[in-house]
């Protein structure tokens, strides 16, 4: 599994992944929607316990 990963950060298509990741991460409306879901998801397995 390691070597696939490994193939495909090193591939033209990973790198054009983390480009577009990296542009995602920057624009302030994805960050607010990420940091929403990831208060949910915390909140969401703190009740299941």
């Amino acid at each position: 599994m390691s070597q696939r990963i490994k193939g495909l950060v090193n591939s033209r298509r990973g790198r054009d992944l983390m480009r577009i990741g990296r542009r995602q991460a920057a624009n302030p409306g994805t960050r607010q929607k990420l940091q929403q879901l990831m208060a949910r998801m915390t909140g969401w397995s703190s009740r299941r316990r």
